[in-house]
C-alpha cells in the first residue's frame, strides 16, 4: 500500500475526494466536525475551488445547501453519520416536500472498524433509518469507488431529492 505515513495518506485521500467534488461542480461545502473527516474539512477549507462554511447544527447545513439550490450553486453537506441521523425531520420536511436535491457526504461511523463504542448506534441504525425514509445512499469503501460522488450528485438532480455518499474510515485514511 505504499510507505507514506497515515497523515500523508489521509491528505492524499482528502485531495482525491476534493478533486471528485470539483469534478461534480460542487462550489459550496457546509460542514460539521467529525474526527474522521477532519483532514477532508481542512483540505476543502484551503481549496479555492470551494466556499467552505462551517455550521453549528446539522439542520443549518440542510437549510444552507437547500437554499443554494435556488441560486444555482451546487453544494454538499459534510458531516458524520450521527449528524445525518439528526437531520431526518429537516430532510423530509424541506427537501422531500419541496423536491430540493441535495448531496450529503458522511463518515460511516459505527461500521466495522470503528473502535469508538459510542458510535455503535450509528452502525446499528443508519441503514434502517435511510431505508425507512427512502433516502438513497452509496458506501464508498475503496478509492476506486470515489467516482460514485459525481454519479450521486447527478442523481440528486434526477430524483429531486437528497442522496448520501458514506465514506469508510479506510477510504478517509487513504488505506483502501
Amino acid at each position: 500500500m505504499g510507505t507514506g505515513t497515515l497523515s500523508d495518506k489521509a491528505k492524499d485521500a482528502a485531495k482525491r475526494i476534493a478533486d471528485e467534488l470539483a469534478a461534480a461542480e460542487i462550489k459550496l461545502v457546509a460542514s460539521l466536525p467529525d474526527d474522521w473527516i477532519a483532514e477532508l474539512i481542512k483540505t476543502l477549507d484551503a481549496d479555492a475551488r470551494f466556499i467552505h462554511v462551517p455550521v453549528n447544527r446539522e439542520e443549518s447545513a440542510v437549510g444552507l445547501c437547500s437554499g443554494t439550490f435556488f441560486s444555482g450553486t451546487s453544494s454538499l453537506a459534510l458531516m458524520g453519520a450521527s449528524g445525518l441521523m439528526t437531520c431526518v425531520y429537516a430532510i423530509t420536511k424541506v427537501n422531500y416536500t419541496y423536491e430540493i436535491p441535495m448531496l450529503f457526504m458522511i463518515s460511516l461511523r459505527g461500521a466495522m472498524g470503528d473502535s469508538a463504542k459510542y458510535q455503535v448506534s450509528n452502525g446499528l441504525y443508519l441503514d434502517a433509518l435511510l431505508k425507512s425514509i427512502n433516502l438513497p445512499y452509496e458506501v464508498v469503501d475503496s478509492r476506486d469507488k470515489l467516482r460514485v460522488i459525481r454519479g450521486a450528485y447527478r442523481h440528486t438532480r434526477v430524483i429531486n431529492r437528497p442522496v448520501v455518499v458514506a465514506l469508510t474510515r479506510d477510504v478517509l485514511r487513504g488505506e483502501a
